[in-house]
């Protein structure tokens, strides 16, 4: 069921598919935060599905885990694993984490808040506001969508997908040297209009960072303000998510935080590093914030429960298309609609980055929301922590 939304796809950087088994001490250190009830309540959902899933996760070689969900005006939360697997420090539920792809939900909104003002149209082709920059091997901006951006129907070809980057950026020896490059969304961009497109614009589906990359540079020439700016100013700040960031270039993430392990491999075995400083620029839109599982909660609740889009905009982000070999979900316009085992529908998005794996989801109504982050990039079952918390299994 995960749709595979990690800031890296290519096939020379499966470094976010591969692992580490987490030292046997790691396997059952834990802890869950009191939860916070209405007045007058009783909490009897005691969230032990959820609780195994998560442990089973660091059973299955995730270093750590952090978890928060929320039900209404309850919250709980629970970790489990290690942060640092040299001191042996656990995880907190206050981490702060990098959540890759889950930034691309924060960018759409902001692209359709633009739309609700009458400052663009979903309608409007890539060339009207970046002209010239989709051009080359058969890519043509004048033929593609913002929509098509934003549901990845585009067709444009995935930076990330080019071999010598993910050598360059995902592997070892590359990442070691060249983890505090400095890259322009125009230099991402240049990397896929070296490739041919995937297919012709509307014609099929294919998860693409570069249309991401792209959706940021349009925010930018409608506002005159860079995409982070318009997140802080639109969301960010009237959320009070006080955990959220838009980094930039900022090597760092903030405290309190654990750090993350990579394979940095193309296997499953062999050493693992520690990736936790890296330059996010990289992932530019398409995936560089830094976020924590209350901040996740409490904005994709706002999000499904309309107070951050008019129902008009909203509707349209819930509008999906089919994700190829995955027959229980559909990508909207950076939200996925999920069916779980139980029938139950859940709205959201998943991210990876370096030593990053992350997922928060909801309900239609926004009330039920989870949000957790995997501090390593190779092993784990995110569906099973999603299945358990919201089907108890």
């Amino acid at each position: 069921m995960t749709v595979r939304t990690t800031v890296v796809a290519g096939a020379t950087a499966v470094a976010l598919a591969t692992g580490l088994a987490a030292p046997a001490m790691a396997a059952g250190t834990g802890t869950d935060t009191a939860p916070a009830t209405a007045a007058g309540t009783t909490r009897t959902d005691t969230h032990e599905a959820t609780r195994q899933a998560v442990r089973a996760a660091v059973q299955d070689g995730v270093p750590g885990v952090t978890l928060t969900a929320r039900n209404g005006r309850s919250s709980w939360s629970t970790t489990a694993g290690v942060g640092n697997l040299r001191t042996h420090a656990p995880r907190s539920a206050d981490d702060r984490y990098r959540v890759g792809s889950i930034t691309k939900t924060f960018v759409s909104t902001v692209v359709l808040q633009l739309e609700a003002e009458g400052r663009l149209s979903l309608d409007d082709t890539v060339d009207k506001w970046l002209p010239g920059v989709v051009h080359g091997n058969g890519h043509d901006g004048s033929r593609v969508t913002l929509r098509q951006l934003l549901n990845h129907t585009s067709g444009i070809f995935d930076y990330t997908s080019d071999e010598t980057f993910g050598r360059t950026y995902f592997l070892k020896d590359g990442f070691f040297e060249h983890r505090y490059d400095t890259l322009a969304p125009g230099q991402l961009v240049a990397i896929a209009m070296a490739h041919e497109p995937d297919f012709a614009p509307g014609t099929s589906w294919n998860y693409s960072n570069t249309n991401y990359v792209l959706a940021g540079m349009v925010i930018q020439k409608v506002t005159g303000r860079p995409y982070g700016e318009e997140i802080r100013h639109r969301i960010i700040d009237p959320l009070h998510l006080t955990a959220t960031s838009v980094p930039g270039t900022r090597v760092t993430v903030p405290g309190p935080s654990s750090r993350a392990y990579s394979k940095l491999a193309e296997t499953a075995t062999g050493p693992t590093y520690d990736v936790t400083r890296l330059n996010p620029s990289l992932a530019s839109s398409a995936g560089e914030m830094i976020s924590d599982s209350a901040d996740l909660d409490r904005f994709y609740s706002a999000l499904l429960k309309g107070r951050l889009l008019p129902p008009k905009q909203l509707k349209e982000m819930k509008a999906t298309v089919p994700v190829e070999g995955i027959p229980n979900a559909g990508y909207g316009l950076a939200l996925i609609d999920r069916k779980l085992s139980c029938g139950v529908h859940v709205w959201g998005h998943d991210g990876g980055i370096h030593g990053s794996s992350s997922v928060a989801v909801t309900t239609a109504d926004g009330r039920h929301s989870l949000a957790f982050n995997f501090n390593g990039d190779w092993s784990g079952d995110t569906d099973a922590v999603i299945e358990a918390e919201f089907c108890g299994k």
